[in-house]
């Protein structure tokens, strides 16, 4: 993990840590601009109060609308952001994005696609429209750390890989929360007065709906599992889990409707139970809700006729499919 010592949850002294990285990222800056990348997820919702703590109007706040995102979650992140006074910009790059992970169906080949299409094409451009020189994101220490050890390409991963952001992108990146796990960012935006709907929402992956998607990457094949998605997270919410998600496979399977074979999609649900993201064990759900939520989702996802629940611990397995 080279020089990237990690704070542990039980040593993260919260106001402390704010003070410092509200300072850093202002030294780093100086008088200069800053750009943000805003998903709403837990991390980069922490990152973009930081950010704007540090540097006011000087923070250039981009919600980048991949077509990969949750339901509605355009609209439903500058409504939090406005009410807590941040600007926030939405690019829409559905179509870059979808030429770029066009024919693709290998994991690392489709993740490679999306930092391309993200760190070169459009925060490249968007950064020589602004004239800043720094972006803020929000990789934490999980992300290093499974990059590291070969596990999974993170797409927010550079610098640890070898890569000059400067001379790539023309850029320097600044990640404040690279030495905390998810249970810590969490303690840090409720520090930072996020709402609890914000830093208690279920982790969400940098390439976004993209990694819940096996095999060819489609606007049609993202619609399925943002439908089933939506549907997941309404019903595992109060379960207090850690993640909850559904993912869509990539071979179809016999099912019957109307007494006729019905050659359709399947829907694999995952819920676990973490404090790290390191290590997880699936929630035991109770069987009266698993049966709704496969009752939910085929009736409610067209072309759904399986619906699994994934009952293996990380490892081997991982959190996300992808």
């Amino acid at each position: 993990m080279g020089n990237i010592k990690e704070i542990p949850l039980q040593k993260l002294k919260v106001k402390d840590f704010i003070k410092e990285q509200v300072a850093e990222i202002s030294n780093t800056v100086g008088d200069g601009l800053a750009i943000n990348a805003l998903s709403g997820g837990v991390d980069s919702s922490v990152v973009t109060l930081l950010g704007f703590n540090a540097l006011g109007k000087r923070l250039k706040t981009y919600f980048i609308d991949s077509g990969l995102m949750r339901h509605r979650e355009p609209q439903y992140v500058l409504s939090i952001f406005r009410k807590l006074g941040v600007p926030v910009e939405i690019v829409d790059a559905k179509d870059r994005f979808f030429k770029a992970l066009k024919g693709l169906v290998d994991p690392e080949q489709k993740r490679e696609a999306i930092t391309h299409v993200f760190y070169k094409e459009i925060f490249g451009g968007l950064v020589k429209k602004s004239g800043a020189r720094y972006l803020l994101q929000g990789t934490n220490y999980t992300d290093v750390e499974e990059t590291v050890a070969g596990i999974k390409r993170q797409h927010n991963i550079l610098a640890q890989l070898g890569i000059d952001t400067k001379e790539v992108y023309g850029y320097h990146v600044i990640e404040p929360l690279i030495r905390l796990r998810k249970s810590g960012i969490r303690k840090v935006g409720q520090g930072l007065g996020l709402p609890a709907e914000i830093y208690k929402r279920p982790p969400f992956p940098g390439p976004a709906l993209a990694a819940r998607v096996i095999g060819e990457v489609t606007p049609q094949r993202v619609e399925v599992v943002r439908k089933a998605t939506k549907i997941v997270e309404e019903e595992l919410y109060t379960t207090g889990a850690f993640q909850y998600l559904a993912i869509l496979h990539e071979d179809r399977v016999t099912g019957i409707r109307k007494s006729k074979r019905d050659f359709g999609l399947q829907i694999e649900v995952r819920c676990w139970e973490s404090t790290d993201a390191k290590v997880g064990v699936p929630t035991k759900l109770p069987y009266d809700k698993l049966l709704k939520l496969g009752d939910r989702i085929t009736a409610e996802v067209p072309g759904v006729v399986s619906v699994t629940y994934n009952i293996t611990r990380k490892p081997p397995s991982t959190i996300e499919a992808i």
